[in-house]
């Protein structure tokens, strides 16, 4: 949900689609000038693959590596990119798996009325399903992580583990437990009149950039955050707001997960947040560990949203470990 252009370079699947050089890209690691002990050993860059999933979708994903398959999900103004450095190390030890949800770059898929995470979670169970993977781990970051939530809930069978960082399952803000519910509840009323009812309005009436806008400037609490962004940096976030434009049209862009079906959830699942993100988020993680029966959490103090970049290799290790176990 929460942008990934912030305090980091932002890593396109497009990248590696049309030149396969791009900072922070697996090509750009082969290619980087920098000695290093193996880096005449280093595996090819995994080419760019497709499948379809039926009803009309294609996905287009990344598949390198041996192993149990682990299959990362990118969050909102993002695409399967997103995780190009954490397939290069993953895939040293588990079949890594990074697709595009349905209307991320490079996919040019029909626009469907109904789109929301629980869409993308039935997509990533076809896209399960298309590649005969049977049980997977699944990493998911924000919008991703919500995907990844519905589908553990909705398709168990298929999950042997979960990584969830920060998923926006602002519903549960409504229903926090004691002392935090009125503080949950004026959250979620604080979200909805300024960040999602305006940009519904924006996004119906054709103005794009200004639904973004609307989003930016809440999430990083500044009026004039979209405004201050480099030309670049907008041209960058506006390629992967197709999203957006089904889903505030005709869409849902947080639909609701109830509780109970939390509770239920019986695949293990590690918790991943940032000590410095968005206080919404942070009551949200703390419900999940509430909620969740089988779960461990780890939180980087000095991270924000952004940990997979700004911890990268902790947050890698940390999972590692987790699946090991």
């Amino acid at each position: 949900m929460i942008p990934s252009v912030h305090g980091s370079v932002k890593v396109f699947l497009s990248a590696l689609l049309a030149t396969q050089i791009c900072l922070g890209s697996l090509a750009c690691a082969q290619q980087s000038s920098e000695p290093t002990a193996d880096a005449g050993q280093r595996a090819a860059a995994p080419n760019i693959r497709s499948v379809d999933i039926g009803e009309g979708i294609t996905l287009h994903y990344v598949d390198a590596g041996k192993g149990i398959p682990v299959i990362f999900v990118h969050g909102s103004l993002s695409d399967g990119g997103y995780w190009a450095d954490q397939v290069e190390r993953f895939r040293e030890h588990y079949r890594a798996i990074a697709y595009s949800r349905r209307y991320n770059y490079p996919n040019e898929n029909p626009a469907r009325a109904g789109y929301s995470a629980i869409v993308d979670a039935e997509d990533l169970a076809a896209l399960i399903r298309a590649l005969h993977l049977e049980k997977v781990a699944v990493v998911g970051h924000s919008y991703g992580a919500l995907t990844a939530l519905f589908l553990a809930i909705r398709h168990p069978e298929m999950v042997r583990a979960l990584v969830l960082a920060e998923p926006p399952a602002m519903s549960l803000l409504a229903r926090l437990p004691g002392e935090k519910s009125k503080v949950g509840k004026a959250m979620l009323d604080d979200i909805e009149e300024k960040m999602v009812a305006p940009m519904r309005r924006a996004f119906r009436g054709g103005d794009r950039e200004g639904g973004v806008a609307v989003f930016i400037d809440y999430v990083f609490n500044n009026p004039h955050a979209w405004e201050q962004m480099n030309p670049a940096a907008r041209e960058e976030t506006m390629r992967d707001a197709h999203e957006w434009d089904v889903m505030m049209t005709t869409g849902t862009l947080f639909p609701e997960i109830e509780p109970q079906a939390i509770r239920e959830i019986r695949a293990p699942v590690l918790l991943v947040s940032g000590g410095k993100s968005y206080p919404f988020l942070g009551l949200i993680m703390e419900e999940l560990a509430r909620l969740l029966p089988n779960h461990a959490s780890v939180v980087f103090p000095d991270a924000g949203h952004q940990m997979w970049y700004q911890n990268a290799d902790e947050c890698r290790k940390d999972v590692e470990a987790f699946l090991e176990r």
